[in-house]
């Protein structure tokens, strides 16, 4: 089965440089993003393997996902407008 791979820095190229600095900058943003990995590494295992698992919980778990990605999304936002704001643009 064709895996489709979820890295942060793959969903969000253009914001590979504020990825990096929020990870080792905040503490809230690198637990978030620890978490997305371990989730994004549970899925992708269980489908590349497809293991047996019912549908309802891998749904779940993909759910899980994009909320913790809408949130580190908002985060990398906030950290572009401080930035933007910073520079005065």
């Amino acid at each position: 089965m064709q895996v489709e791979h979820h890295e942060l820095h793959q969903e969000f190229p253009e914001m590979v440089d504020a990825i990096a600095a929020l990870k080792a900058g905040n503490a809230h943003f690198a637990r978030l993003h620890a978490s997305y990995q371990r989730l994004t590494g549970k899925v992708e295992d269980l489908e590349e393997h497809d293991m047996p698992v019912s549908d309802f919980t891998l749904e779940d778990m993909k759910k899980q996902r994009l909320k913790l990605k809408d949130e580190l999304y908002h985060l990398l936002l906030a950290y572009r407008a401080g930035q933007q704001a910073a520079l005065g643009t």
